[in-house]
Parts: C-alpha cells; sequence; structure tokens
C-alpha cells in the first residue's frame, strides 16, 4: 500500500515539475520566413540579392532574438516584396509581426511606428495610419519621411489642404522620387496636369533606373500621358520601363491600355494575361472584365468579374487573412457593378463613404453608384462634392456630366461630357457610348 502511495506521489511530483518546466519555459516567437518569388520576377538577380539579404536578417534574428535592428529591416524588406509580388495578404501580416515586436519592446522607435503606419496605409486603415504617424512625428520632426506618411494619410482622408502642406514640408526637406511623386498627385487633384506630368518627371529622373520605385513612377506619368489622350507618349514611357525592367507587371498592363484605347482588344486581352501571370493584382482580372465583354467573350468576362469579387472579398486568402485586414469596399463597389449588382455595389460604396466622407474618389464612387441606383439627386449631391478640387479627371468629368442630365441639368451635363472627351479622346469605351447618347440628342 505504501509502496504504491510512493509511486503515486513520485508520478504526480514529476508532472508538476515537467508543467511548471513547460509553462516557465520562454516560447520561442518564430519570425515569419519569405517566400519564393514566382515566374520571371525570380530570375532576376535583384531576386537574388534581396534573397541573401533577408536570409543574413533571418540567420542574425534566429541567433538574436533582441536583434531588433534586423527586425526593422526585415519588416522593410517584406514591405518592398508586397509591392513588387502583390502578395500583401502574406507580407502585410509578416511585417506587422516583426513591427509589433519591436514596438512591444521599443515603444518610442521611431522607425518602426513609421514602418507600421506605411502598412496600415497599405491596408487602407488611413485613420490609424495618421494616429501613428502623428505619435511618431515629435520623435524626429525633421525627417522627410514621415511627412510622406502624413501627406498619403490625410490624402487618403480627404484633408487636402493638410495633404498639400506636409507635402511641401517634405520636398522642402528631401526633394527626391517620393516627394516629387506626392507632389505630381496632389497637382492632378488641383486640375493642374501639366504641373503633375513636369513633378513625376522630375520623380523618375531622380530614381536609378530599373528599381521598382523608379518604374512605379514612370508608369504614373505614362497614365497621365495616356489619360489626356497621348498615346504614344504613354507607349514609350511603358516600353522604356520595360527596357529598364524587364516583365514590369505595370508596365506591360499599361501596353494592354494602349492597345484598349486603340480598340485592339485580342492585343490588349494578351498584355493583360501576361501581366495577370507576374504577379497579384485585382485590377489585371477587373480590365480583363471589361476586355473579354468588349471582345464578346462573355464566358470570360463573368469569369473574371466574379474572381474579382473574390479577390477584394475580406474571406479571401488573397485580401483577407492578414492579421488586419485589407479595406477594399471601394473597389468591391465598382467591381459589383460590373455584374448588375447594385444592390451590394451600394452597400459596399456606403461603407466606404463612412469611412472616407472627404474623400473626393469616395465620393464620386457612391455618388455613381447611386446614379445607377436612380437616386439622381443624392448622386448630383455628391458628385459636387467629389469635383472641389477642381479636378480634370475625365472619368471624373463624364460620370459628372451624366449625373447631371440625368438630374434636370441637361446644358451642363453635356458641356462636362465634351471637356472630358476633349481632355481624352479614348475615354473608357462603355462610358464613352453611355454619354455620346446624349450629345447626339438636340
Amino acid at each position: 500500500m505504501r509502496k504504491n502511495l510512493y509511486i503515486i506521489l513520485v508520478a504526480v511530483t514529476s508532472l508538476l515539475l515537467i508543467c511548471i518546466f513547460i509553462f516557465s519555459k520562454k516560447q520561442k516567437v518564430v519570425t515569419p520566413p519569405y517566400k519564393e518569388r514566382k515566374s520571371n520576377v525570380a530570375l532576376s538577380g535583384e531576386w537574388l540579392n534581396t534573397k541573401k539579404a533577408i536570409e543574413g536578417l533571418l540567420a542574425a534574428i534566429e541567433q538574436n532574438p533582441d536583434d531588433y535592428k534586423a527586425m526593422l529591416e526585415l519588416s522593410q524588406a517584406y514591405i518592398q516584396e508586397g509591392r513588387i509580388t502583390g502578395d500583401h495578404a502574406y507580407y502585410d501580416k509578416a511585417a506587422l509581426q516583426l513591427l509589433d515586436r519591436i514596438l512591444e519592446k521599443q515603444p518610442d522607435n521611431f522607425d518602426a511606428m513609421c514602418c507600421k503606419a506605411t502598412v496600415l496605409l497599405s491596408q487602407h486603415h488611413f485613420g490609424e495610419g495618421l494616429q501613428l504617424a502623428n505619435k511618431a512625428l515629435p520623435l524626429n520632426p525633421d525627417n522627410a519621411f514621415i511627412y510622406g506618411i502624413l501627406c498619403d494619410a490625410h490624402l487618403e482622408l480627404g484633408n487636402y489642404k493638410e495633404a498639400v502642406a506636409m507635402a511641401d514640408k517634405m520636398v522642402s526637406i528631401r526633394p527626391d522620387i517620393r516627394s516629387y511623386a506626392r507632389v505630381s498627385y496632389l497637382r492632378e487633384i488641383y486640375g493642374d496636369i501639366p504641373g503633375a506630368i513636369q513633378a513625376i518627371r522630375l520623380a523618375v529622373e531622380a530614381g536609378y533606373p530599373g528599381l521598382e520605385q523608379t518604374e512605379w513612377t514612370r508608369c504614373v506619368l505614362a497614365h497621365l500621358y495616356e489619360s489626356t489622350g497621348k498615346l504614344d507618349s504613354a507607349q514609350y514611357e511603358y516600353k522604356i520601363s520595360l527596357r529598364d525592367r524587364p516583365d514590369y507587371p505595370f508596365a506591360i498592363a499599361g501596353l494592354g491600355k494602349i492597345e484598349k484605347a486603340k480598340g485592339n482588344y485580342k492585343a490588349a486581352i494578351a498584355y493583360f494575361e501576361k501581366a495577370k501571370k507576374l504577379v497579384t493584382e485585382y485590377s489585371f482580372s477587373d480590365e480583363l472584365t471589361d476586355l473579354y465583354r468588349l471582345n464578346n467573350e462573355k464566358e470570360n468576362a463573368d469569369k473574371n468579374a466574379q474572381e474579382v469579387i473574390e479577390m477584394l472579398s475580406p474571406q479571401s486568402e488573397v485580401e483577407g487573412e492578414s492579421g488586419h485586414g485589407h479595406y477594399a469596399d471601394k473597389e468591391l463597389a465598382y467591381a459589383y457593378l460590373k455584374i448588375n449588382d447594385v444592390k451590394s455595389a451600394l452597400k459596399h460604396a456606403v461603407i466606404e463613404y463612412q469611412r472616407r466622407p472627404e474623400n473626393i474618389d469616395v465620393c464620386e464612387t457612391l455618388a455613381w453608384v447611386k446614379f445607377k441606383n436612380n437616386e439622381t439627386s443624392e448622386a448630383n449631391k455628391l458628385i459636387d462634392k467629389a469635383m472641389r478640387t477642381g479636378s480634370k479627371n475625365p472619368v471624373l468629368l463624364c460620370r459628372a456630366g451624366l449625373i447631371k442630365i440625368k438630374n434636370g441639368q441637361a446644358e451642363k451635363g453635356k458641356e462636362l461630357i465634351k471637356l472630358a472627351l476633349e481632355t481624352n479622346p479614348f475615354l473608357e469605351i462603355e462610358l464613352k457610348h453611355e454619354a455620346g447618347a446624349y450629345l447626339a440628342q438636340k
């Protein structure tokens, strides 16, 4: 009997010791690994160098779990990988995990705060990004990058005067590719297209040819040419981008948009299908929806339309389970319009408007959905709000014209449509056809 009690006592004691050991042992934090790049972007020397650098940072963190400098550099590398591969769902989550580890131990780490704010803006959590950037600002008020983050946050929230002030401050501290690009976008918003082109040219010239950031700004320059009907200039810039960064998907898609504008739908489809294979980017599938319809490929069009909705939906593996989540209600509103689901489009447009009621793009989105839902009066109020900065965006002008006509302001509406077509004679085909019916009326 005593022997049995002794055995039980030993067993219980051993179990207790094991439990104490397990729960007292510090749990090892797993650092998120990188993903191998796919397709042609995996063959570049740039990826080999990036991969080597990332592996070095992972090794440094493995050796010293408190190496916060390595964690910061790894988070920055992951943010850039998200841009290049389009896999924001994975890399946003990975970067946030690293940055939260740093900020838990070093809550006033300025660089970590800036990086986290950048990820929040990427996920369209603009209010949170602005709050964090404002918290970081006093720690380093002479840093150009923090003003870029503040500019982006204010811009997306529709605080345009504040955005201009932040861009001015940024460019005064450090005139470079990042500050010039922000100046360009703000000039575009305020209707100064020549000034926007001038600023984005400075951005391109300030960048190193072939780097992703440089070629992104070159594609912005090409888009400005494209949206004002200068297709040859746009095509020239897209081709330079592909010369300096072969297989850059946004330049390939840009050539697809040129072919679409010219009515060469089969060639345009080929470009977008190629771009789609290179990077995760919903807009390529979205463009393909329109192109397949224009090319009388209804089955492919319907398939792509549904694919876009699945990519943007909260439960999506592409943009969903990223720890924090990616807001994409504005994009979903347009996606649902393409399948004539106005009810769902309205739902998402309203959600985005409640989040960002002063942003002119969001006001335009809700106005257009309201127009499609025959809520003409509300659409008219919203489109006026969307045009308050004087933007010369031809799509905005054309939509505003159609809304004005339906609201009983026929002459004003026709003037806006004419201005849109004068700005860009190669306006979106379906929108141009919709507007053309009213211009034909006497």
